[in-house]
């Protein structure tokens, strides 16, 4: 399977409400230090029509900070994370204990 095609199919799962991170798409992808790999597929989807149908933006880093909020028009990135009801405990990181998902239904960070 392509590593780019899995990032997307595993972003296209996360829950409305939910974010997950870099890594734990990676660790599920089987690629362990895959993090760095993950954005630069969802950076990929910037280029391609029908990208804006991936919600990229439910993907934070480890820290739950929004680290591709630069891929973003504007503050969009944190805007829509807002309205599906994610709560922030500073202005670019989310409350990631709160409101993480795992692709693999493990709850570890």
């Amino acid at each position: 399977m392509d590593f780019y095609f899995g990032v997307y199919e595993v972003v296209a799962k996360i829950p409305f409400g939910r974010v997950t991170t870099y890594g734990a798409i990676a660790r599920h992808l089987g690629v362990e230090s895959g993090a760095r790999m993950v954005g630069y597929a969802l950076n990929n989807l910037v280029h391609n029509p029908g990208g804006e149908k991936v919600p990229a933006h439910r993907v934070v880093n480890r820290l739950g900070q929004l680290t591709g909020r630069g891929w973003f028009p504007g503050d969009s990135m944190r805007e829509r994370l807002q309205q599906e009801g994610v709560e922030f405990t500073e202005d670019y990181t989310v409350n990631i204990e709160k409101h993480f998902w795992s692709p693999d239904g493990i709850s570890d960070l």
